[in-house]
């Protein structure tokens, strides 16, 4: 596993200093995976490569250290000891953490400086996707050059391998190409050697500071680095969302008003479900399946609000909600307003009982499908709120995010309906329980799929 990076123009050992790896040396570096080297096979004034050369262990990682998964032989006969991989990226923070960091005391001036660097990676698989590497590097104003040789010269009729040598090259502090590499590299192969927490996110947001938020294919790339993890990445994008709107200037009179920032779904949803609350005349409100209180967080704002309850099954979830809310600090006129309450949504409870409104946001879709007829009588039947304002996706929809296709939208997701499908439910619902229902969409609609949200009002009929 080779990664090779050239800096062309003049005093370019001076690379050395950038990397704090000396040209005349050959530096090795004890993984827990295998072993690494950093060597310089070409130094002059006008042109120096350095060399990050990995040597996986096949026995080390079927020893169970890296989460071996597919047993028998494939864990001692595979392509991990070649391909570029997580490995790779790994091992870019251990070796030239440093000089990531775009930290360089003996040529700070350099290492703020646009570089004429070229970096090659060897062995990345891409799948034959040929417009891959150019719709990841090319936004960030690289020359992208790939190479692909035949399976195996002796029998052409094989086809071509699934992996490219990439070539990438421009102008850029060395720091950038780094994390770059660091973050893109896992994008090709998106198979971690490591379990993928939520830890991950914070590293991307950390490294895709400055880049990642304007990429066009930013929602892909975020898709596999996280490893499809689904949940991860919906989180992770809406990280960047509230970077991006916490980073706009407040307003003032004396200003020129810009053109307002696209809202993300998330807020166009919570603001949609906050005025059908207010519409209502609701002054009691119980959040079902709260989460991190996101709604309730608006609700409690309200004067007209005078109680809410905000109950969710996960009890880690409500003490991040009570962080998130403040609610150690929170004025005791607030605090007096507000319940957190843990409690299932299938089992039968005289707490969801009394309130003007209930609160169903992005919920049902979370609970199994036999279980949604307990559900119905629970909050419909023995809670009877006048008012239930409930969200789903919209599972047509799916087709317009290029990371889903007809996947659905959370790995935790049961399921989700189609416009046609929650009409029918809205029906029976209304039908059996003697309610009327208004339904419309949230989000920008599509055409042919609708809007990505859907949302019923459900007013009890007198």
């Amino acid at each position: 596993m080779i990664l090779t990076i050239t800096y062309e123009g003049s005093h370019t050992q001076d690379l050395g200093y950038l990397l704090y790896k000396h040209p005349d040396k050959i530096q090795s570096f004890a993984l827990s995976y295998g072993k690494a080297w950093v060597c310089y096979p070409e130094v002059s004034d006008q042109r120096t490569t350095v060399a990050l050369i990995l040597d996986l262990n096949p026995i080390e990682l079927a020893r169970g250290k890296l989460g071996s998964k597919d047993g028998g032989l494939f864990d001692y006969v595979n392509d991990r000891p070649y391909v570029a991989s997580s490995f790779m990226s790994t091992a870019i923070t251990r070796i030239f953490g440093t000089a990531m960091t775009g930290r360089c005391d003996a040529r700070q001036e350099l290492a703020d400086s646009a570089l004429h660097l070229t970096a090659c990676v060897h062995m990345l698989q891409d799948n034959h996707n040929q417009d891959l590497a150019k719709e990841i590097f090319e936004p960030l104003g690289y020359t992208v050059r790939t190479e692909r040789i035949l399976l195996d010269e002796t029998f052409p009729e094989w086809g071509e391998s699934p992996y490219i040598n990439l070539i990438i090259s421009g102008a850029v502090r060395l720091s950038d190409l780094l994390k770059h590499l660091y973050v893109l590299i896992p994008v090709f192969d998106r198979n971690k050697h490591y379990y993928v927490s939520e830890d991950e996110i914070d590293k991307l947001l950390s490294h895709g500071e400055g880049w990642l938020s304007d990429h066009p294919a930013r929602e892909k790339i975020i898709y596999r680095y996280l490893s499809q993890k689904k949940s991860y990445a919906h989180k992770a994008i809406s990280r960047f969302e509230e970077l991006e709107e916490a980073e706009n200037p407040e307003i003032t009179e004396k200003q020129e008003i810009p053109e307002s920032p696209k809202k993300s779904l998330n807020q166009l949803r919570m603001e949609r479900v906050l005025e059908e609350v207010l519409k209502s005349g609701a002054s009691s409100v119980i959040d079902l399946g709260c989460g991190e209180c996101r709604l309730t967080s608006l609700l409690l704002d309200q004067p007209q609000i005078k109680k809410i309850t905000a109950c969710d099954v996960s009890v880690r979830e409500l003490e991040k909600a009570a962080k998130r809310l403040h609610y150690d600090r929170m004025p005791e006129y607030r605090k007096k307003k507000l319940t957190l309450m843990q409690a299932s949504l299938t089992y039968q409870d005289q707490r969801f009982a009394g309130f003007d409104c209930a609160c169903v946001v992005e919920v049902i879709e979370h609970i199994e499908k036999l279980r949604i007829p307990a559900f119905e009588r629970i909050l419909f039947e023995f809670a009877q709120p006048r008012t239930v304002i409930l969200t789903t996706p919209n599972r047509e929809y799916n087709t317009n995010y290029e990371f889903l296709n007809d996947q659905l939208r959370h790995e935790d997701h049961r399921f989700e309906w189609t416009r046609e499908e929650f009409q029918a439910w809205t029906v029976h619902v209304c039908e059996k329980f003697h309610y009327t229902c208004e339904i419309a969409g949230i989000g920008e609609a599509d055409p042919v799929t609708g809007t990505p949200t859907q949302i019923g009002v459900f007013q009890k009929c007198e």
